[in-house]
C-alpha cells in the first residue's frame, strides 16, 4: 500500500466538512435557481481557494512542509486544467441553449458526479501504480504527449473534447432514452402523459460529465507526477473541482480572451510528464532524478501566469473563432 500521511480521522473530517459545505451550498444559499451574477461568482470564487488555503495550512502544520508543498502543486495543476474544462463548458451550455438560470444546477450535479469519478480513478490509478511501478513510464509518456499535441496540434483536433464527441452522446441518449425538446424548470426529468421523460437538462449533464472524464484522463496522471500520496491526490482534487463552479461564472464571458493558455497548459503537461519519467530514470542510461516539489511548483505556476498574462497582453486578432451560441 502506498504510504499516506491521512490518518482515518484526517480522512472522515475532510468528507465530514465537505458535505456540509456542499449541503449549505446546494439547500441553503443556491436553493432556488436564479442565475449567477458576477459578484456572486467572485465571493464565492474566493470562498473556495480560501478554504482549500486553510486546508493548505493545516497539511503544513500536521504533516510538514513538503507535503504541503504537494498539495499547493496539485491544486494549482487541477485548477489549471479546470479553465479548459469550462471552455468546453461554455461551448456545450451554448450548444445546448440551457437559461443562465439553471447552468448552477447543471454544474452542481456535474461536478458532484465528477467528484465520485475521479474518486474512482485516483484509486485506480494509484493501484495500478503499485501494482505496475513501470505504469509511472505510461502516464508519463502519456502526459509528454498530450502537451506535445496541445503545442503543436492547431484548431479543434488539439482539444482533449471536441464537438464530435459530445454530439455523439447527445445522439446515443436521444436514441435511447426518451428525451423531451422543452425544459421543465430546473428538472433532469419530468412526466408527459404518466410516462417519465429525460430533459434536455439532463443531456447537458451528460455531457459535461463525459466532458469531465476526457479531462481527468490528463489530471489526474499530472497530479500522479507531483505526489502519489492518496490523501494528497484526493484532497487537492477535490479542493479543486468545488472551485469550478463558481470560477466558470467567473470566466464564462471572457474565457476566449485566452487563446494562448492551451500552450501554457501543454507546457505543464509536457514538464510534469517528463518529470515522472525522470524519477523513474532509464536503466543503465539515465539514474533516476527527482525534481524536488518546490521547483515544480515555480515552474507549474510561472507556466501557467505567463500564457494568461500573454493573452491578454497580446489578445487575439480575429474573434470569428469564438464559440458560437
Amino acid at each position: 500500500m502506498f504510504h499516506t500521511v491521512g490518518s482515518p480521522l484526517s480522512w472522515g473530517l475532510f468528507l465530514l466538512g465537505f458535505f456540509v459545505i456542499l449541503a449549505l451550498d446546494l439547500g441553503v444559499f443556491n436553493r432556488k435557481p436564479h442565475r449567477v451574477t458576477m459578484g456572486e461568482a467572485l465571493r464565492w470564487s474566493v470562498v473556495w481557494v480560501a478554504l482549500s488555503l486553510a486546508f493548505n495550512a493545516y497539511v503544513y502544520y500536521a504533516y510538514g512542509q513538503e507535503k504541503a508543498l504537494e498539495f499547493m502543486s496539485a491544486y494549482f495543476i487541477e485548477e489549471a486544467l479546470s479553465v479548459d474544462n469550462i471552455f468546453v463548458f461554455v461551448v456545450l451550455f451554448r450548444y445546448m441553449r440551457i437559461p443562465a438560470e439553471y447552468l448552477h444546477r447543471v454544474l452542481f450535479a456535474g461536478i458532484l458526479g465528477a467528484l465520485i469519478l475521479r474518486g474512482v480513478f485516483i484509486g485506480a490509478g494509484l493501484a495500478l501504480i503499485e501494482m505496475f511501478t513501470w505504469s509511472l513510464y505510461l502516464f508519463g509518456g502519456f502526459l509528454l504527449l498530450t502537451g506535445l499535441r496541445l503545442l503543436f496540434v492547431s484548431g479543434d483536433e488539439g482539444e482533449p473534447s471536441g464537438g464530435q464527441k459530445d454530439n455523439w452522446v447527445k445522439r446515443m441518449v436521444e436514441k435511447y432514452l426518451r428525451v423531451t425538446k422543452e425544459f421543465d424548470g430546473p428538472h433532469f426529468f419530468t412526466l408527459r402523459e404518466g410516462r417519465r421523460y429525460a430533459t434536455p437538462l439532463f443531456v447537458t449533464l451528460l455531457m459535461v460529465e463525459t466532458a469531465d472524464v476526457v479531462f481527468a484522463l490528463d489530471s489526474i496522471p499530472a497530479i500522479f507526477g507531483i505526489t502519489t500520496d492518496p490523501f494528497i491526490v484526493f484532497t487537492s482534487n477535490m479542493c479543486a473541482v468545488m472551485g469550478l463552479r463558481s470560477m466558470f461564472f467567473l470566466l464564462e464571458n471572457v474565457i476566449d480572451r485566452f487563446h494562448l493558455l492551451k500552450y501554457g497548459l501543454g507546457l505543464v503537461l509536457s514538464f510534469v510528464g517528463t518529470k515522472m519519467i525522470l524519477g523513474m530514470g532509464l536503466g543503465s542510461y539515465l539514474a533516476p532524478y527527482h525534481i524536488p516539489v518546490k521547483v515544480s511548483l515555480a515552474v507549474v505556476a510561472g507556466l501557467i501566469l505567463s500564457s494568461v498574462l500573454l493573452s491578454l497582453l497580446f489578445p487575439p486578432r480575429a474573434t470569428h473563432d469564438k464559440p458560437k451560441p
